[in-house]
């Protein structure tokens, strides 16, 4: 009698847990036959909808709202009551609701993540789990695991250190994982490392969810993203994808270079970019003439995202041409916070920008480095707004018929300079792409429809391809392959 109570029991909530279940759920979209067959009757009103009609109902809810962050919610609530009906809508309308599930909205998510929190996604590590990674990696109920999205939230896009906040990267990186390269999702595994937040607004915020504290450095931070790595590797094994997201320089470059030999790791910033802007690149000679090696660039921003485009931009003019890559390099040229990166100042560079420290000159602001260096391609990856000043895209298109102007920075609000700028104030000569959308732009009766180089384009086919043939490393003719 009590088995047979317990059994009632068990199959009274099974429906009810299912309409619970995002992964499963239907919503009105359960048939009689599955209503009666999973408990489900009574439980939904008696109407039975289609999953087209439900994504008409969801987009024109979506549609209503003028506020970006309001569609990113909606989505978000979406995705976490009706996974089939998310993916559904987001591959039928990605280039409407890219914008919103990705950059340039979820920068703002990732600052509200607080205040709009509802239910966690994604799996959080902190310094308090040190000792126990492996255990903590057990508490996630999916075992098949194919793809991990990791940050430490320390700069997320161009706005900083946003601390466990940062988890709304990780979380829309993986739904493109999805929607655009059709990686099941229950094989991807968005993860926070929270090491504490040097945003000191953050630290004074009531609402914000992660440890009160200052970021650990060092030993204490090494020691917790060794266990993780090790944590990883022995849970889901060998071919798992480690995609490392919005790390600071410092840590992005020693963490690709201490793992990339020994685990299957892609850092999106370094290698994700370089990716997609070298593919804009080689597709923008058509319209520019000649080889990369026929071209001059200069980069303003010299950290990952810069130094990372400007290597494999190197790699590829070196196989191209059959000279080193050390020659390669000789037409790059790139400025920081201090200007142009020279010789003279290599004493106190850090040592990825050492290869790109040319025999020049000091130069100490862009608009001098544009006049003498004399670019036909400007690249910018700062994440700082408005750098692009007219005075920059003017003496760009002095020196070119065709200047190639490449605003990288996200989100929109640390663009370099907007598309409508760089048209304008090139006459309509411009080339132009940048890392998050633009509308198209109306310039003395013409329509130039701006370019994106961002790295949705990329990554999301890169992760599949690893995945699908096995791969156990990533190796640099692997990203020379995605961008052609």
């Amino acid at each position: 009698m009590l088995a047979l109570c317990i059994y009632d029991h068990i199959v009274q909530d099974f429906g009810h847990t299912l309409l619970r279940d995002p992964r499963h759920n239907k919503g009105l979209a359960f048939t009689e036959r599955e209503r009666h067959a999973h408990y489900l009757t009574g439980l939904l009103p008696p109407i039975i909808s289609t999953q087209e009609l439900q994504e008409k109902k969801v987009m024109q809810m979506i549609r209503q709202y003028e506020v970006p962050l309001q569609r990113y919610i909606a989505m978000i609530d979406l995705q976490e009551r009706n996974e089939r009906l998310f993916y559904k809508i987001l591959i039928d309308h990605v280039e409407e609701l890219l914008p919103v599930v990705y950059t340039p909205t979820v920068g703002e998510a990732c600052q509200k993540f607080g205040s709009i929190f509802r239910r966690p996604q994604g799996l959080y590590i902190s310094l308090k789990d040190k000792g126990q990674v492996l255990e903590v990696l057990r508490n996630w109920p999916e075992r098949n695991i194919e793809v991990i999205v990791v940050t430490d939230g320390e700069r997320i896009l161009g706005l900083g250190d946003l601390g466990c906040q940062g988890m709304g990267i990780p979380v829309g990186k993986l739904s493109l994982y999805t929607a655009l390269g059709g990686v099941r999702p229950s094989a991807c595994l968005p993860i926070t490392v929270d090491v504490g937040t040097n945003n000191q607004k953050l630290l004074d915020d009531e609402f914000y969810i992660g440890l009160k504290q200052n970021r650990a450095r060092g030993e204490e931070y090494d020691e917790l993203l060794e266990e993780f790595m090790k944590a990883v590797k022995i849970n889901y094994g060998e071919k798992i994808l480690i995609q490392f997201e919005d790390f600071a320089n410092h840590n992005a470059f020693s963490l690709l270079n201490r793992y990339r030999t020994t685990h299957l790791v892609f850092n999106d910033d370094i290698q994700g970019t370089a990716s997609v802007v070298l593919s804009g690149l080689l597709s923008a000679l058509k319209l520019l003439g000649g080889t990369l090696s026929d071209h001059t660039f200069l980069f303003l921003g010299a950290g990952e995202a810069g130094t990372g485009i400007a290597e494999l931009i190197a790699l590829q003019i070196s196989k191209k041409t059959g000279t080193s890559i050390e020659e390669a390099r000789k037409k790059i040229w790139l400025v920081d916070s201090k200007g142009l990166v020279v010789s003279s100042r290599k004493e106190s560079l850090p040592h990825f920008k050492l290869p790109w420290a040319h025999e020049h000159e000091p130069i100490s602001n862009l608009l001098e480095a544009v006049k003498d260096i004399k670019p036909s391609v400007l690249i910018g990856t700062s994440g700082v707004g408005r750098q692009f000043t007219q005075e920059v895209i003017e003496a760009m298109s002095s020196i070119n018929e065709k200047p190639l102007i490449m605003a990288l920075s996200n989100p929109t609000s640390q663009a370099e300079c907007t598309a409508e700028e760089a048209y304008t104030w090139s006459k309509g000569k411009a080339i132009f792409a940048s890392g998050s959308p633009f509308n198209p732009v109306t310039y003395e009766d013409k329509v130039f429809v701006p370019g994106q180089a961002n790295n949705a384009y990329i990554f999301p086919g890169f992760g599949l391809g690893l995945i699908m043939c096995g791969a156990t490393r990533v190796h640099d003719d692997l990203l020379l392959a995605a961008c052609k």
